[in-house]
C-alpha cells in the first residue's frame, strides 16, 4: 500500500505480530478501511524493544500520532517459545499425596512404535518438587479425606527451602470439587505472599489428571516469564507515551486483557499462529470460499490451519514441546519449515533441510550477517526466486554472491551436485516437508485435498504455495493481500473470548435437563461477568453453549452446540451426525453421555470495513532470470498494477512488499475482490 499520511483525527488500531525472524505490523485507518503493512527485525533477546521499534516506524512512515490508537493488538511467541527452548522458571507443584507421579507415568503412549527405547519426553519439574499433600476427594466430589492441615504446612515449609517462585496445585478430582485446591492456594498466597499460583480447578476444570496437570503446572511455570514480559512492554509503551489499551491474542483466536493474560499465559500458546487463521476465516467469508487450508511461512516455522465451511477448526487439547495442554484453541499442526530453515548434508551423504532456522540473528547467508549456512531463502535467492535489490519493498538489500557460495560450499560439494541442483533439492526437500504436513491434517480427518483451495501467507509462503499445492493434486491456490503481514492482519479482526467449562456427569436425555440448567445459568453468569470487567456492552456480547458428548465407554468425547439445556435432541442428532462423519460409524438409538458443558463468551470488538484494493493496467515491470530447468528469462510483475480482468499465465514472478510469489509454469493468476490473487492449474 501506498505510505501516504492518515488523517490527523482519524482512529487508529495497531496488530503487531511477533514471529521468530520479523515483527510484522498492520496499522488500520478506521475512518477509511484501509490497513496498512510494516515490517522491522525481531529483537529475540526482548520481544517488546522489537514491538515499539515496529510501531514507532509505522508512526512516522505513515503519519500519525499515538494520542490516534484506539487499541493494540499483540500475538506474540513468548510462551511458546519459553517452553520449547525450556527457558522456564524454577516451580513446584502441589497435589494430592501418592499423585506426585502423574507428570512422569504419562500415557504411555510412544510415538515411534519401533525404537528400542521410549523418547525422552519433557519433564517440567523433578520430583523433588513435586509435593503431596494429605487430602482426598472422590470421583463423586464427596469429600473422603480431608485436608490436613499439618501436611499441607509441611509442604509450605518446603516450598519455602525450594525457593521457587511459581507452583501448580492441582488436586485429585478438584475438577468437580475445587474446595482443598482453593484452601491449598489460601494458605499458600498466607505464608508465601510472593508466590505465583495456578489452580486446575481454574486453568483447566476437566478430568484426565495428567493432561489437567500439565496444563496447570506450564501455566504456573509462564506465569512469571508472562508476567515479566508484559511489565517490560507495559514501562516501555508508556516510556514512549503510549497509554491506549493493549489486548493480547489468545491460542483461541480471540483476545484478552493484559491481566487475563498474565493471570493464564497457557492460552497464549499459539497467540501468534491463531492470528493466520482468523486471517484465513475472514477470508472465507470475503470471498465466497467454503473449505481453505491455510499455510503461514514465515522464515522459523510453517503452520498448517483448516477452515471447513468457513469456520476455524477448534480442538479442546494441543501439544507444546511434547506437553499435552487441555485448552480450546485453533486446530494448527507447525513444522520447522520456513524462509530461514537451515539445509546441509549429513554423515550419509543425505540432503536435509530444517528444522533448525537461523532465525533473525544471523538469518540467512544472503542477509548479509555473518550466517554461512544455507537457507531456503537462499536457495530462492540462488536460483533467482528473489530479486536482492528489490527484498522487502527494496528495504533491505540481498547479497546473492553469499547466497550462492552457502549452497555450493555447504551442499553442492558434499552431495556432488551442482549449485543449481543443489539450490533446487533443497526446495524440493522443504516443498514435500510443507505438503507431508498439509497431507497428515487433512487424511487424519478423511479430507480429500482437491476439495480445498490453499491459501499461503507469510513472507516466504507465496515462492512455494504452487509446487506444495500440486505435490497435493490441489488444483487452486489463494494469495491474499498483505501476505507478508497476514496474521497481524487477521488480528484486527478478533474478538474478546473467555471459555469456561464445567465437569457434567449424565446422560444427555431429560434426565439432564435440570442439572444442565443450573449449570448453564451459572456459567452464564459468570461468562457476562468476564465481559462486564472487560468493559463490553449488552449490545456486543454473544454468549453460545456446547456439549462434550460420547457413547457410554469410549475415550474420546466431540463437542456440539447446544441451542438451550431445555433443547437436547438438536445436540444428540448433531453428535450422531459428526460422529459418523469423523469415524465412518454411529449409532443413532444409544444415547451418548455427558462429558462437560462449556461456554463461549465473546465481547465484539468493532470490525474493520475491508477496503477494495483497485487493480492496476500494467504489464510486467521487468524480466528476471531465473533457473527451472534450466536458465530463461521470466516475467516480473508489481503486484499493485495486476488488473482485475488479467489472466496471466506462469512461469512470473509477482513482487510486493514483503514477499514475493512464484507461479510456476502450468498456472494462471488473475485478480479477485479485495487485492487477492488466485492461481489455478491449467491441468
Amino acid at each position: 500500500m501506498a505510505a501516504h499520511a492518515i488523517a490527523a483525527d482519524a482512529p487508529v488500531r495497531i496488530a503487531v505480530d511477533i514471529g521468530g525472524t520479523f515483527t510484522d505490523v498492520q496499522i488500520l485507518d478506521e475512518a477509511t478501511g484501509l490497513a496498512r503493512a510494516h515490517k522491522t527485525a525481531t529483537t529475540p533477546a526482548d520481544p517488546s524493544i522489537g514491538l515499539l521499534t515496529g510501531i514507532s516506524e509505522a508512526a512516522e512512515r505513515f503519519g500519525f500520532g499515538f494520542d490516534q490508537v484506539s487499541m493494540l493488538i499483540h500475538g506474540t511467541t513468548i510462551a511458546t517459545n519459553a517452553v520449547l527452548e525450556q527457558k522456564l522458571p524454577a516451580g513446584a507443584l502441589v497435589t494430592t499425596a501418592g499423585f506426585e507421579d502423574v507428570l512422569e507415568i504419562g500415557r504411555h503412549m510412544r510415538r515411534d512404535i519401533y525404537a528400542s527405547l521410549a523418547e525422552d519426553r519433557l519433564l517440567l519439574i523433578p520430583r523433588a518438587r513435586r509435593l503431596g499433600v494429605v487430602e482426598r476427594i472422590t470421583a463423586e466430589g464427596r469429600v473422603a479425606t480431608p485436608l490436613d492441615p499439618a501436611s499441607l504446612d509441611a509442604a509450605i515449609d518446603r516450598l519455602a527451602e525450594l525457593e521457587v517462585e511459581t507452583t501448580a496445585i492441582c488436586c485429585l478430582h478438584a475438577h468437580i470439587t475445587p474446595d482443598h485446591e482453593q484452601a491449598i492456594a489460601a494458605r499458600i498466597a498466607d505464608r508465601l505472599p510472593d508466590m505465583h499460583l495456578s489452580l486446575s480447578s481454574d486453568i483447566s476444570p476437566e478430568f484426565r489428571e495428567f493432561e489437567r496437570s500439565s496444563t496447570t503446572v506450564l501455566n504456573a511455570l509462564l506465569m512469571p516469564v508472562v508476567g515479566a514480559y508484559l511489565s517490560r512492554l507495559e514501562a516501555r509503551l508508556a516510556t514512549a507515551g503510549f497509554n491506549r489499551p493493549v489486548y493480547l491474542v489468545q491460542s483461541n483466536g480471540g483476545v484478552a486483557r493484559p491481566a487475563v493474560a498474565a493471570r493464564e499465559p497457557a492460552r497464549l500458546l499459539l497467540s501468534g499462529p491463531s492470528g493466520g487463521a482468523l486471517a484465513a476465516e475472514t477470508l472465507a467469508g470475503h470471498l465466497d470460499l467454503d473449505n481453505l487450508v491455510a499455510v503461514d511461512m514465515g522464515g522459523t516455522s510453517y503452520d498448517v490451519s483448516l477452515i471447513q465451511e468457513r469456520r476455524t477448526r477448534m480442538i479442546a487439547q494441543g501439544e507444546v514441546g511434547g506437553c499435552p495442554v487441555r485448552l480450546p484453541m485453533v486446530e494448527m499442526r507447525t513444522i520447522g519449515a520456513g524462509g530461514g530453515s537451515l539445509a546441509g548434508v549429513d554423515a550419509v551423504g543425505a540432503l536435509y533441510v530444517g528444522p533448525e532456522s537461523a532465525g533473525a540473528t544471523p538469518g540467512p547467508a544472503a542477509y548479509g550477517q555473518g550466517g554461512d549456512r544455507p537457507t531456503v531463502t537462499d536457495a530462492n535467492v540462488t536460483l533467482g526466486r528473489i530479486a536482492p535489490a528489490r527484498f522487502l519493498g527494496g528495504a533491505m538489500t540481498l547479497h546473492a554472491d553469499a547466497a550462492r557460495r552457502a549452497v555450493e560450499t555447504r551442499v553442492a560439494k558434499p552431495a556432488q551436485l551442482t549449485t543449481e541442483a543443489a539450490a533446487s533439492g533443497i526446495l524440493t526437500i522443504a516443498t514435500a516437508h510443507m505438503a507431508s504436513a498439509i497431507r497428515l491434517s487433512l487424511f487424519e480427518k478423511g479430507l480429500d485435498p482437491s476439495d480445498f483451495t490453499l491459501a499461503a501467507f507469510g513472507g516466504a509462503g507465496g515462492l512455494h504455495a504452487c509446487e506444495t499445492a500440486a505435490d497435493l493434486a490441489m488444483r487452486r491456490v489463494l494469495f491474499p493481500g498483505d501476505a507478508g503481514t497476514l496474521s497481524a492482519w487477521g488480528m484486527l479482526y478478533a474478538d474478546l473470548r473467555h471459555d469456561l467449562i464445567r465437569a457434567f456427569s449424565g446422560n444427555a436425555d431429560d434426565s439432564a435437563i435440570d442439572g444442565l440448567t443450573a449449570a448453564a445459568t451459572a456459567m452464564i453468569a459468570d461468562g457476562n461477568a468476564r465481559l462486564d470487567q472487560d468493559g463490553i456492552a449488552e449490545a456486543d456480547r454473544d454468549l453460545a453453549l456446547a456439549l462434550d458428548l460420547r457413547y457410554r465407554g469410549q475415550a474420546y468425547e466431540i463437542t456440539v452446540a447446544l441451542a438451550t439445556p431445555a433443547d437436547l435432541t438438536g445436540s444428540v442428532t448433531a453428535f450422531h451426525q459428526a460422529h459418523q462423519a469423523q469415524y465412518a460409524h454411529s449409532d443413532t438409538a444409544a444415547v451418548p453421555e455427558i462429558v462437560n458443558l462449556r461456554l463461549t463468551a465473546i465481547g465484539r470488538l468493532p470490525k474493520p470495513r475491508p477496503a477494495e484494493a483497485p487493480g492496476g493496467a500494467g504489464g510486467a515491470t521487468a524480466t528476471y532470470r531465473v533457473y527451472l530447468d534450466d536458465w530463461a528469462e521470466i516475467e516480473v510483475f508489481a503486484r499493485a498494477d495486476i488488473a482485475v480482468d488479467a489472466a496471466l499465465a506462469g512461469p512470473l514472478l509477482v513482487e510486493d512488499q514483503h514477499t514475493s510469489l512464484f507461479i510456476p509454469p502450468g498456472w494462471t493468476l488473475r485478480r479477485v475482490a479485495g487485492g487477492a490473487l488466485i492461481a489455478d492449474h491449467d491441468g
